[in-house]
């Protein structure tokens, strides 16, 4: 599974003109058991902001030509059907908005969404930073009751089920009521999965409460919040060290008592720091893939990049499309 098994299989299966996902997904099944729970529905509108490379423009015709997305490409029209021609794509089925730049696609991006013409978002090859801005915009935003936050699940070879992360991208240092809504979103997208009561670790480089390792405060109060029904539909345990979540091995050396560990669906980092070396540390280092999304806002917010497989940029968008499905009313 590396990268040139998976750039071989993006160029073969869009040489054909259609994606075999028995071939994309063949050492994935739990990626591929996501994006066919996604097949046979109709197609999710889906705004793809400013998609003005290959690669954004690439993941917008997957997505579509697997029957996730009906994609609404927001840019400058000019852009995209260079960008669309010089890689070889063909967009011309698919409905352009024009706008003039990455701002102002973000906010069209935000528009089509606020007026039902588009019921999910897609990064394209705009900076996180300036999609994000568009959608907490107090006038005419995505704000929901929650705080956003960003949700890896991971397909990883070594592990026995899916493997939620938790939040590696949008926030960066979590103050323990941002921690209340980053534990909530991913418990709820697990539930989404099907996982009826996830097992959320909360992860500190320890496994027992020291007030000069601040992340084990805040991951023993999380705890008894749970407790208290302040957050609600899974099991937390934490602090939790990554073995202690990960390996039953590990949790038993260390004599831990929980139904947490050793066989954690949640891992609930303290920082962005960590999540960033940890997902990339599964990426690179186990063979793993990382399917994300942005949650908390009025709707799903697929986030893609340029290094990301075919697997991956499918997988994301059934992320999303699932979550969308389950708060249509």
């Amino acid at each position: 599974m590396d990268g040139t098994h998976h750039d071989g299989v993006a160029a073969a299966d869009l040489g054909a003109g259609s994606l075999s996902l028995d071939t994309i997904f063949r050492d994935h099944r739990r990626y591929d058991d996501l994006v066919r729970r996604c097949q046979g529905q109709e197609p999710v509108p889906t705004a793809v902001v400013f998609p003005i490379e290959e690669t954004a423009l690439r993941g917008a015709v997957e997505t579509a030509q697997v029957g996730i997305t009906r994609p609404i490409l927001v840019g400058p029209g000019a852009l995209m059907r260079s960008a669309a021609d010089a890689a070889g794509l063909d967009i011309s089925g698919l409905e352009l908005v024009e706008a003039a730049d990455e701002a102002g696609s973000a906010a069209a991006g935000v528009r089509l969404v606020n007026s039902g013409s588009a019921r999910m978002l897609m990064k394209g090859s705009l900076h996180t930073a300036t999609l994000l801005h568009a959608v907490l915009a107090h006038d005419g935003g995505l704000r929901g009751s929650r705080r956003l936050s960003h949700v890896f699940a991971f397909d990883i070879p070594a592990y026995p089920k899916p493997l939620l992360v938790t939040d590696a991208v949008v926030n960066i240092s979590p103050t323990l009521p941002d921690k209340v809504d980053i534990c909530q979103n991913a418990i709820d997208l697990a539930h989404r999965l099907g996982i009826e009561r996830p097992k959320v670790a909360i992860l500190s480089a320890i496994e027992t409460v020291d007030p000069a390792i601040p992340s084990t405060i805040d991951a023993a109060a999380l705890c008894k919040m749970a407790d208290r029904g302040q957050i609600t539909g899974g099991l937390l345990d934490g602090p939790l060290a990554m073995d202690d979540a990960i390996s039953p091995g590990a949790a038993t050396t260390k004599h831990i008592v929980s139904a947490v560990a050793g066989d954690a669906d949640v891992l609930v980092v303290p920082d962005v720091e960590a999540g960033n070396i940890l997902y990339k540390d599964l990426t690179y280092l186990s063979g793993a893939d990382a399917a994300g999304v942005v949650l908390g806002a009025t709707a799903p917010i697929v986030l893609t990049s340029r290094a990301d497989t075919v697997r991956t940029r499918i997988a994301s968008a059934a992320l999303g499309a699932l979550l969308t499905r389950a708060t249509r009313s």
